[in-house]
């Protein structure tokens, strides 16, 4: 068993948090990254495979002052969930970590490397700090690039070419994601040793998928027919861009549905508090743009609705990801209008994907108040031609300030 292989702080830490059995991307992979070898892992969202890096980083840590493990991260949701999740099941050693962002001061974060061992963060900050010398990665052991696909759809391939030239030739490298591309090969070509690849499927034999056929004038009304219909637990209702998750927030409080939203415009303390409401049952409906697709630590969802896809086929993949997850059932709806079928018919072709259609059912057909960009508002039926439910992207990454969590995972 992996978990018993471990240091018994680490392993006390683990089972305080339920995590007794691995999952299967860290059966593989743990003891291959606890040998020292380099591992490409291909994994899906809700896998576990931030544990599957955290895990042996603490394992092999030492008692020196020194930044020993550098992990890259391509937003700074990502970069706190991290932080936080090393923290949790380093509780029990003596160590500390600093997690590096845009958006905060740079002076706090020299600090806070000044003391860390492990260092988690987004490129362009990261570059910021080598640029300065405040990011000392001489005796930098291991490398992890996290969502590395991520940081290749975001153009982060040079800057982590940059901080990879800046680390010992003699680290040992870990690279995870969903897929690999051509960007992603000439990393692992370039930077890595001879690599062990592990692939580990996202489960999804509890997830149920389907969509509906229906006009740009009906989505909303169809949402909210389903909203109340569907016995859900929690659900996450995904956009494409911001505008739409902010127009749809508030046309269901018109139909006196209460919805907290989460996007890029979202302060880090906002976005922070949404989703500790979220988690705590505190709200049961989140709207969200690409920022909550991935990385986030969103548990317990039972639903996930697709009210306009993205121009990326892969995303569709990390929306419904949100549900279903260890072991648990979960339902992933899309709203298909005539602006979707080019996208949908490519997620069909890419991906083994096994999704339904639903006949369209009765329902009342709901004004939709549309936002002008002039600030007046008038009501339609539905979106019409000039509704906002398009593909706009939202990469959810910029400057927003957050504090931080607490950077020692030592008990006091």
């Amino acid at each position: 068993m992996v978990f018993t292989k471990i240091k018994k702080e680490i392993a006390q830490a683990l089972n305080e948090h339920d995590i007794t059995v691995p999952t299967l991307i860290q059966e593989k992979a743990i003891p291959l990254i606890l040998s020292g070898k380099d591992v490409v892992g291909i994994s899906k969202t809700g896998s576990g495979k931030t544990a599957t890096f955290i895990v042996p980083i603490l394992e092999k840590l030492t008692p020196e002052r020194a930044v020993q493990a550098l992990i890259v991260v391509p937003t700074r949701e990502l970069a706190v969930q991290i932080t936080g999740e090393i923290i949790k099941f380093g509780k029990y050693l003596n160590g500390r970590v600093a997690a590096v962002y845009g958006g905060v001061s740079l002076n706090n974060q020299i600090f806070e490397i000044q003391k860390a061992q492990i260092v988690v963060g987004t490129p362009g900050r990261l570059l910021d700090h080598l640029t300065r010398g405040t990011l000392p990665l001489a005796k930098t052991r291991i490398v992890v690039l996290d969502e590395a696909d991520k940081m290749a759809e975001m153009g982060f391939i040079e800057d982590i070419s940059r901080i990879l030239d800046a680390t010992p030739q003699q680290r040992q490298t870990l690279l995870f994601g969903a897929t690999i591309s051509d960007e992603i090969n000439h990393l692992k070509r370039k930077y890595m040793k001879n690599p062990e690849i592990v692939k580990a499927e996202m489960h999804v034999e509890f997830l149920e998928q389907y969509y509906y056929n229906v006009s740009m004038k009906e989505k909303f009304s169809l949402l909210v027919h389903l909203l109340k219909k569907e016995q859900a637990k929690k659900v996450i209702i995904f956009c494409s861009s911001r505008m739409t998750v902010e127009m749809l927030a508030k046309n269901l409080r018109l139909q006196s549905i209460t919805a907290d939203m989460i996007h890029g415009k979202l302060s880090q303390h906002k976005r922070l508090q949404v989703l500790h409401h979220f988690n705590t049952g505190k709200q049961d409906i989140l709207i969200a743009s690409a920022v909550a697709a991935r990385g986030l630590d969103i548990k317990d969802v039972s639903h996930v609705y697709n009210y306009d896809l993205s121009r990326d086929p892969q995303e569709y993949i990390h929306r419904v990801g949100r549900t279903a997850r260890a072991g648990e059932a979960g339902k992933a709806i899309t709203l298909l209008t005539d602006r979707d079928h080019e996208v949908f018919s490519q997620i069909l072709r890419r991906y083994d994907v096994k999704i339904h259609v639903l006949p369209k059912e009765e329902f009342p057909l709901l004004p939709f108040q549309v936002q002008h960009k002039f600030g007046h508002r008038r009501p339609m039926h539905g979106h019409g031609r000039q509704g906002f439910g398009g593909h706009g992207r939202h990469s959810g990454h910029g400057g927003q300030h957050y504090g931080g969590p607490r950077r020692s995972f030592h008990r006091r």
